[in-house]
């Protein structure tokens, strides 16, 4: 009778624990069983486990073994325990030295002729490890660049488990695995979103998306097809901030865990723009799934824009799961088998056309719609998610007169704007645990010292007496009241800047 241990790591959304892999090997028929809530793929390891063993060498007895995979209480899914499990094995066996690995965390699947594979999830694996106090990680050797992601992990990649047990073997009392060198990640494609000059015309729209950049607004384009309000969208990401490299790491973690990282060269700073199609189901908008729940759209564009472009096309039940995410910036997916938890700090960009036939725009618009039809297009998006959008602008058709005017700024130009307004709002809210005027709580800027005078929110407090805007909406005109003032070199919002936030909050065709 004979112990093993080993370790991996469990995965709970971006959670990473270390699970202790134990392996027991007594006489008797043999047998390979685990415990410990593997899913159907976990639970298929041990033929893989004595494949790849016998492929490399070191043949598993014929006797009983039974697995642990301790918490037990954890549920355990995909194939990231495959070498973790054989490992186990062999130090029961006899053929691993005791001890040798139980200061190494395996993440990584088994093939049948021995090597090992990569997995999804490994940066969050990997972080959930070091964090627990285990900095030497065994991989793939295509998921290693993405492990060394990872601040303080000592990453040992691997092309085949015959190479990982003979260096177990060769371990002396105390020693640890080899630092194996590794080719670096192949640079990812520079993901390309155009210029901002690209965009013809249309200053209100260009301005509206610098200022919900410069704010962290949400924003709300109307008008009809070919208006630009796609180009407007996804050319905001080139007008905001790299990534901090807390938030990068949470993008990329994401990614991961989706199976969307690639090739990984090194922290990618360039905001995510997610552009779903209006055919999304709510599991894809916000994460699901039966057995592995998955991070949908609005967490892969964490840190970044989340676009709907057609935004009426959209399921309404799918728009409204929207709206807990965008206060919170946070999604909680339950299901039977748990609660995971994804970030989900975007910027909503949605994108509408007037009316069924998309010619509803102005007046003598040659509209084949009936008043009906354009009240309820409208509808579709529903007022709880609206009231939460800060900016509705109206995004007229092009003109010739439009054409003949001068080009835009570009890109950097604008970026450098917003650069230096949320840096004054980052000096503003220093010591709070927000950092943008889009996310600061209503009872703050409601109250001393940012509460502006009633002289200067008089036509606000009409409108709130009138039922025109929702508490809500009376505290996000005051959040864009301060990204105007910011934008404008002014300390504090005055009656124009208020004048100005109303404004943009009323404009937009689907409002």
């Amino acid at each position: 009778m004979s112990l093993g241990l080993a370790r991996a790591v469990a995965l709970q959304g971006l959670e990473g624990t270390v699970v202790d892999v134990e392996c027991h090997r007594s006489p008797g028929l043999p047998s390979f069983g685990i415990g410990g809530l593997p899913d159907t793929a976990c639970a298929q390891a041990p033929d893989r486990v004595r494949s790849a063993a016998i492929s490399s060498g070191v043949p598993l007895p014929a006797h009983r073994f039974v697995v642990n995979l301790s918490p037990a209480a954890i549920r355990k899914q995909g194939t990231g325990y495959d070498v973790g499990i054989a490992v186990a094995a062999l130090t029961a066996s006899g053929v691993v030295p005791a001890g040798a690995a139980t200061d190494v965390v395996h993440v990584a699947e088994l093939g049948l002729d021995g090597r090992l594979r990569g997995v999804g999830g490994v940066l969050p694996a990997v972080a959930g490890a070091v964090r627990a106090g285990y900095r030497h990680v065994v991989v793939a050797q295509e998921n290693a660049a993405e492990a060394a992601l990872v601040d303080g992990a000592v990453v040992h990649p691997y092309a085949c488990l015959g190479d990982l047990v003979a260096d177990y073997r060769d371990l002396a009392d105390g020693g640890v695995l080899p630092c194996r060198s590794f080719p670096a990640g192949k640079p990812g494609e520079q993901r390309q979103h155009g210029d901002l000059a690209d965009v013809v015309g249309q200053p209100e729209a260009r301005a509206a998306v610098e200022l919900a950049a410069a704010g962290g607004h949400h924003l709300l384009l109307g008008g009809p097809p070919g208006s630009g309000k796609t180009m407007l969208a996804e050319r905001m990401v080139t007008i905001l901030p790299p990534l901090t490299d807390e938030v990068a790491l949470e993008v990329m973690s994401v990614r991961s865990l989706a199976g969307e990282l690639h090739d990984a060269s090194g922290l990618d700073r360039v905001p995510p723009f997610v552009a779903p199609h209006h055919s999304a189901s709510t599991p894809a908008m916000v994460g699901g799934g039966s057995s592995v729940i998955r991070p949908g759209a609005i967490s892969l564009a964490h840190g970044g824009v989340l676009f709907l472009d057609e935004a009426a096309e959209f399921k309404a039940a799918t728009l409204q799961t929207l709206r807990q995410p965008l206060e919170s910036g946070w999604v909680t997916v339950s299901r039977a088998s748990g609660s995971v938890r994804y970030p989900a700090r975007v910027q909503l960009v949605m994108a509408t056309n007037p009316c069924p036939c998309g010619r509803g725009f102005g007046a003598g618009a040659d509209c084949t719609c009936t008043p009906t039809q354009r009240r309820a297009y409208a509808g579709r998006i529903g007022g709880p998610l609206l009231d939460r959008i800060d900016l509705r602008i109206d995004v007229p058709p092009m003109t010739r007169a439009g054409l003949a005017g001068p080009a835009g700024e570009s890109s950097a130009v604008v970026a450098e704007r917003v650069r230096a307004a949320r840096a004054v709002q980052a000096d503003r809210w220093s010591g709070c645990d927000w950092r943008l005027n889009a996310q600061a709580p209503g009872s703050v800027l409601r109250t001393s010292p940012w509460r502006p005078s009633r002289a200067t929110t008089a036509g606000l407090d009409r409108a709130l007496d009138r039922g025109e805007v929702t508490l809500r909406g009376y505290d996000r005109v005051l959040r864009v009241a301060w990204t105007v003032a910011d934008s404008r070199g002014r300390t504090a919002p005055g009656p124009d800047e208020v004048t100005t936030a109303m404004f943009l909050r009323s404009t937009a065709v689907a409002a």
